[in-house]
C-alpha cells in the first residue's frame, strides 16, 4: 500500500459536515500502526482502501500529508467521529447500535447516552470474545444489528479484526453509517481513560496511553512508528 497514493486518493481531508449521513457509508480510520499492519495483512489493506471514508486518526498521517504533499489536513480520531455522529443522531432523533465490547462496557455506554443524548434510540450486542468468529457467531451479530435497523452502527472489536469483519459482511448489514472505532467504546464508557486535550493538541495522545498500557501498546510505538518513518522517508526520497 503506497503512502503517496493513500494520501492522494483515500485520506479524508474535508470537514465532517461534508459527509452525507443519509447514504450507506463505511467509515474507517488509519494511523501509522494500522498502515504498517496493512503492509502484511492484505485483507486489512483491502478493508482500508475500500472505505468510503478513511479518516486520518494519527499525527503521523497528518505529518505524512504535510511532508509528502504539503497538504494541511486535520487529525480526526475515532472519538471525534463518534461524538460527531452522536450529536447528529441526537439532533435528528436517529438510532445507533454498538457492536462489540463486554456487556458491562455496553451498559455504561447506553447509560451515558441516555443522559447526554436523550433523543437517541440505542441498542447493543456483545459478541463472543475470540480471535475469529464462527459462521453462527457472525449470523447472530448480523441478526442483532438488522433487527434494530440502526442509522449508525459503531463496531468496536479492535483493529484489524473489526475492519475486516465489516468488509466481509457489509452487504448484509442494515445500517446507514457503519464506523469501526475500536478503543472508543472503552473511552466513552469510562473503562479506559482517553488522553487529555493537552496531549492531543501536542500530537502526543499516544504517550499517556503507552505509559498506562505498555504491554499492549509498546509494539505500535517502538516497532510501527520507526517503520512508518522509514516508509515516509522512502516515499519522499527513493523511487521504487
Amino acid at each position: 500500500m503506497n503512502l503517496l497514493k493513500i494520501i492522494d486518493n483515500h485520506i479524508f481531508s474535508d470537514d465532517l459536515s461534508t459527509i452525507n449521513l443519509n447514504k450507506k457509508t463505511i467509515i474507517n480510520t488509519i494511523n501509522p500502526h494500522s498502515y504498517c499492519v496493512s503492509k502484511t495483512d492484505l485483507y486489512f489493506q483491502k478493508a482500508l482502501l475500500n472505505s468510503d471514508i478513511l479518516l486520518p486518526d494519527g499525527s503521523g498521517i497528518v505529518l505524512a500529508a504535510k511532508f509528502l504533499r504539503k497538504k494541511n489536513i486535520k487529525k480526526i480520531a475515532g472519538a471525534d467521529i463518534h461524538q460527531y455522529l452522536l450529536e447528529d443522531a441526537n439532533k435528528y432523533k436517529k438510532s445507533v447500535f454498538y457492536l462489540g465490547a463486554a456487556p458491562k462496557t455496553l451498559q455504561l455506554i447506553q447509560a451515558r447516552i441516555a443522559k447526554e443524548y436523550p433523543n437517541i434510540k440505542v441498542n447493543s450486542y456483545s459478541p463472543p470474545y475470540k480471535p475469529e468468529f464462527s459462521k453462527s457467531d457472525t449470523n447472530k451479530m448480523i441478526e442483532e444489528v438488522n433487527r434494530f435497523n440502526p442509522d449508525v452502527l459503531f463496531v468496536g472489536m479492535t483493529a484489524p479484526k473489526q475492519e475486516k469483519w465489516v468488509t466481509t459482511n457489509k452487504d448484509n448489514l442494515n445500517a446507514t453509517i457503519t464506523v469501526s472505532i475500536g478503543a472508543v467504546f472503552d473511552f466513552y464508557a469510562g473503562t479506559v481513560k482517553r488522553s487529555s486535550s493537552f496531549w492531543v493538541n501536542l500530537g502526543l495522545e499516544w504517550l499517556p496511553r503507552l505509559l498506562r498500557e505498555p504491554k499492549r501498546l509498546w509494539r505500535r510505538n517502538f516497532v510501527s512508528t520507526p517503520m512508518f518513518l522509514w516508509y515516509l522517508f522512502r516515499s519522499k526520497y527513493i523511487s521504487f
